[in-house]
């Protein structure tokens, strides 16, 4: 391999998932895009952020805890990885900021979207809030003073709370001089105020400013020195021994609600806490200094996602579009006479995601369809399509589905839904102990004059309505006999105990998947060493499995050009000389969340086209049910290449190129002539409104 330590091979998992949620705020400060989504970018950075601290470092915490000195590819000891990941973070937050009220703020104001601090508030906006704050939230609120026989009550996991700071005896002689406020989730973050009061169509004062304004109302008779708003992080990843476990729905419903109690391991408080207050709420939580993040604003940005949606104003928006449809669905009156007919790709979002919905709800309704088996990993709480399974299964056809009750901050929804399918009398299973099935396919049987035919659905993304018109996806309709035969055999392992049997075109983890890839990667070395074109090019969400790694450092070694289109986390370090400098990587993070997994391998001119749910990490590898389908189809293997590869290799508006060291510089059109892969996919496949 070369002379580097291993360690130097590698970038750590942490870092890295920080270094994407940067690119994700260079989306928010770029002027170019529409400030209403510049903020949703901003949002989007926070709803992220939370997520890494409820399990990333929570994870990281839990190994500083038992005094682990274990160390990643990377060499970093979990010490040493928090360490760094604290002065990031803290340093990424103060840019998040500094980027909400130097930035956005000022220019939404500019366009009558206000949002009013109460050092603004005239006296008719001071009275509509006195008013409302009596109205709406006094009544929900139990302030509790700290003292014996009051302790400091359980905070829930992300909520908002306020420490006052209080001088003064109460009605009993009492003086503590401090007192818990927690704000209910019943009442909204963000309020609109009337145009006549806000003094323009859409103004708005957040709960925090409401009740700071007069939280003297809820302690009579005492002085409010200072009141700080707080929210504490939790550690939210759920345990379950299922080794133990007889029923893991009954199992998992039980953990969920610790979830809202977990260890924590991050607090935020506004900027004005004071610096007793801040070491006493660190205290409460056994936290460290480097654990407290003191915010100008919100301490929860992910709040004011809802206002782009309650802004009805079009041209600070993203251009309105009609996702597309293959011309073969315009032909035909029905989705399984198209797909008898040919193969069927989707692109979503720029082609609808409706075909797959039509296609679950005509097989629910045809009195020829015999059985439909299909996955589940995030389907939204509101679900077309299992509305249609529990229809099916109503009506008395043989109707299977394999619910991931494991499917992080979507377990609720999974119960619920289970419980619905299995009242309807469908099969419910929950996949297989150890493995999250995250596999994407829904298989069909159908009677028909020449005996049974079976009818495939396979994806990259979720059978979620709402995330597929934000995620980039494929989906493919196949009646091929052999991949079909694949994804029953899939399906029976799934439900039944036996052995897993050879497929004959899906690559399946955790059994065949990683081999097939390694031995896709060693045929393009062979072809470089025997001098004929050799060719990897990979898009997918991550990448940070070793073997893998390892695998594309060897061929670039052997001269295979690769290209690696990684949204996320990439452990790799490409341009290092003598190890991986015919590999290049890039990011791009745009309107559309990039989700597409895509496996390209030239093998001497055949093109051979892989599509997943998986990523190339340990999880998807080895510790989930996952699948690859190939595109035999040549017109449809263009297409993915077309579609898929090409944009985002041209790309030159919205995407980031990693450097040896981690860091992602942007690409600039060179002689003007910008390109941008998700504005030329809308163009081709979809229509705009306007």
């Amino acid at each position: 391999m070369s002379n580097l330590d291993t360690h130097e091979l590698y970038l750590n998992r942490e870092l890295a998932q920080l270094a994407f949620n940067t690119r994700v705020l260079a989306q928010a400060e770029e002027a170019s895009v529409p400030v209403l989504e510049r903020l949703k970018f901003l949002c989007i950075v926070s709803s992220n952020l939370d997520e890494f601290f409820e399990i990333r470092v929570a994870g990281l915490k839990e190994q500083i805890k038992y005094n682990s000195t274990v160390t990643g590819p990377d060499g970093l000891t979990p010490r040493l990885a928090f360490k760094a990941i604290a002065q990031q973070v803290h340093a990424l937050v103060a840019r998040q900021y500094a980027l909400l009220n130097e930035g956005i703020l000022p220019e939404l104001a500019q366009q009558d979207i206000r949002f009013l601090r109460r050092t603004q508030w005239n006296a008719v906006q001071s009275q509509w809030v006195k008013e409302y704050f009596f109205r709406e939230v006094m009544p929900v609120l139990t302030p509790i003073g700290l003292d014996p026989a009051h302790p400091f009550p359980r905070v829930l996991n992300k909520s908002l709370n306020f420490a006052v700071e209080l001088e003064g005896k109460d009605a009993f002689g009492r003086n503590s001089g401090t007192a818990i406020v927690q704000a209910p989730r019943v009442l909204p973050r963000v309020i609109r105020l009337p145009a006549a009061v806000a003094g323009c169509e859409y103004g708005f004062v957040f709960l925090s400013s409401v009740l700071h304004a007069h939280v003297g109302e809820l302690f009579t008779g005492m002085n409010v020195k200072g009141c700080y708003q707080f929210r504490l992080t939790r550690n939210s990843d759920l345990f379950v021994d299922e080794e133990e476990v007889k029923n893991l729905r009954e199992a998992l419903q039980g953990e969920l609600s610790h979830r809202h109690f977990g260890n924590a391991v991050r607090l935020e408080v506004a900027d004005n806490c004071s610096p007793e207050m801040a070491v006493f709420l660190l205290s409460q939580f056994d936290l460290a200094p480097e654990d407290l993040y003191q915010v100008h604003g919100l301490v929860n940005l992910v709040r004011l996602m809802q206002v782009p949606l309650w802004v009805d104003r079009p041209d600070l928006k993203y251009p309105s579009f009609v996702p597309g449809l293959p011309m073969v669905l315009h032909k035909h009156e029905d989705m399984f006479s198209a797909v008898r007919a040919q193969d069927i790709l989707l692109h979503h979002p720029f082609q609808s995601f409706a075909p797959v919905i039509e296609f679950i709800q005509q097989a629910a309704r045809d009195p020829q369809v015999l059985s439909i088996k299909q996955t589940v990993y995030r389907t939204g709480a509101d679900s077309e399509i299992m509305e249609a399974l529990i229809e099916a299964a109503r009506s008395g056809k043989e109707v299977t589905v394999v619910v991931e009750l494991l499917a992080r901050f979507d377990e609720e929804a999974n119960i619920n839904w289970a419980q619905r399918l299995e009242e309807a009398g469908a099969h419910v299973v929950y996949g297989v102990v150890g493995y999250k099935t995250h596999a994407k396919m829904m298989l069909v049987v159908r009677r028909e004059e020449e005996g049974l035919r079976r009818y495939l659905h396979l994806g990259t993304g979720n059978y979620h309505p709402s995330t597929a018109k934000l995620y980039t996806d494929f989906g493919l309709f196949t009646t091929h006999p052999e991949i079909c035969t694949d994804a029953a055999n899939v399906f029976m392992q799934l439900t039944g105990l036996g052995k897993a049997g050879k497929l004959a075109h899906l690559w399946q983890a955790p059994f065949t998947m990683l081999s097939n890839v390694l031995a896709a990667i060693g045929g393009e070395i062979a072809h470089a060493k025997a001098g004929q074109p050799a060719r990897i090019i990979a898009k997918m969400n991550a990448l940070v499995d070793e073997k893998t790694i390892h695998a594309l450092y060897e061929a670039s070694q052997a001269g295979v050009k690769i290209d690696l289109i990684i949204r996320g986390v990439c452990a790799l370090k490409p341009g290092i000389p003598g190890v991986s400098e015919h590999i290049r990587v890039r990011s791009l993070v745009g309107r559309f969340l990039e989700h597409t997994r895509i496996y390209y391998f030239h093998n001497g001119g055949a093109e051979d086209i892989y599509l997943s749910s998986a990523d190339w990490m340990h999880r998807n590898l080895y510790r989930r049910i996952e699948v690859a389908f190939p595109v035999l189809d040549p017109r449809l293997k263009k297409r993915v290449i077309k579609e898929g590869l090409e944009p985002y290799l041209k790309d030159n508006c919205q995407t980031r190129e990693m450097l040896a060291s981690g860091e992602y510089i942007p690409l600039r059109p060179r002689r003007g002539k910008p390109y941008c892969a998700q504005t030329k996919l809308l163009f081709d496949l979809a229509k705009p409104i306007k």
